[in-house]
């Protein structure tokens, strides 16, 4: 049997990347436009131990290291793309963002 399965097998084809004329092909965005991401804002982070954790119940206040009034990080699917300030909007909390991360430093962040 196995050499029946040698005997159809082909070498596979692969389209190339460039054009004839050597540059790249246009890249066509629309099929990702629309592929749901997370965004999240971070007011803050700590790190405490277990036993801290397990003595929190309501009114527990958590002390976070960053500073009253500083920015929120904004994090698409867990990488930070800018920073922003709490806003009302509506009566429904929003964020306006102060400082986007440009793609360049993004990319060098991931490195």
């Amino acid at each position: 049997m196995n050499a029946l399965l040698t005997e159809a097998a082909q070498a596979a084809e692969f389209e190339k990347l460039n054009d004839e004329s050597g540059g790249a092909r246009e890249v066509n965005l629309d099929v990702i436009l629309d592929v749901p991401v997370t965004l999240s804002m971070e007011v803050g982070r700590t790190r405490i131990p277990i036993r801290n954790l397990l003595q929190l119940n309501q009114g527990s206040v958590v002390e976070l290291e960053r500073a009253a009034g500083e920015p929120l990080d904004v994090f698409v699917n867990g990488t930070l793309i800018a920073h922003g300030e709490v806003v009302v909007v509506n009566e429904k909390f929003g964020i306006r963002l102060t400082d986007v991360i440009s793609p360049a430093e993004r990319i060098r962040k991931l490195k």
